[in-house]
């Protein structure tokens, strides 16, 4: 266990999906005092040393209520696919710039951004990507992916907001099931180990992290090192 200076106040939303439920185990293990929230309905079935919070981080007042005291978000709250267009543009554009100017105004000091390879989805099949590749979305969803980092990288320049922008591949705690997971896949202890790592590494300014396991046919290039020391053990 870390000592009590070191540990973190961190809201999780979203925290009632997938990538929402894996991530708060490791958070919890490590000492981390967290607040979890997803919409009214949702099963959040709350650890008994999580605070929880059910409502639309769309209503000012959730939102307001979820950041009090936080010191870092770690965001998976989202329109997770292809949607129609309204859909999109009122989670991933709206909610998203109304949770950073809510994060300025509480003092939060770090956002933990779940972007996607959907913001890269256009580039050629194959094609190992770095991390300061040009953004080529797939589809809306992938575009408001880009949208977000860029969000991310202005309030860091102009607030001083840090941000680690995790482009998720394909969490599964499954095998692959196809070509394209095998280069995209991210296990559940390499998702664990990235969010711990999000959360706790000091100092990153604007981090993008590519979001996948080490797997052989990955597309995106995983030599190259990034600002929280992510190196993933698992491979597809």
């Amino acid at each position: 266990m870390e000592s009590r200076k070191n540990l973190i106040k961190v809201l999780i939303t979203g925290a009632a999906g997938r990538l929402g439920r894996a991530s708060r185990f490791p958070l919890r293990q490590a000492g981390h005092q967290l607040r979890i929230t997803d919409l009214p309905g949702t099963a959040l079935e709350p650890h008994a040393d999580e605070e929880a919070l059910a409502g639309n981080l769309g209503e000012q007042s959730i939102l307001e209520r979820a950041l009090e005291g936080i010191e870092v978000v770690v965001h998976w709250a989202a329109t997770s696919n292809e949607q129609a267009f309204p859909l999109i543009l009122e989670n991933n554009h709206r909610i998203l710039f109304e949770l950073y100017e809510a994060a300025r105004r509480h003092g939060v000091r770090r956002i933990v951004y779940a972007s996607s390879n959907h913001a890269f989805g256009l580039h050629a099949t194959g094609t190992r990507l770095r991390l300061d590749a040009p953004y080529r979305a797939d589809c809306f969803y992938g575009l408001s992916k880009v949208w977000g980092e860029e969000l991310g990288r202005m309030y860091w320049t102009k607030h001083g907001i840090e941000t680690v922008a995790l482009r998720i591949g394909t969490f599964m705690n499954l095998p692959p099931r196809n070509t394209r997971e095998l280069a995209s896949w991210l296990g559940l202890e390499d998702l664990q180990q990235l969010v711990r790592l999000a959360v706790e590494t000091p100092n990153v300014g604007f981090a993008p992290v590519w979001g996948i396991s080490a797997n052989t046919r990955a597309w995106y290039d995983l030599a190259e090192a990034n600002a929280i020391g992510y190196v993933p053990r698992q491979n597809a």
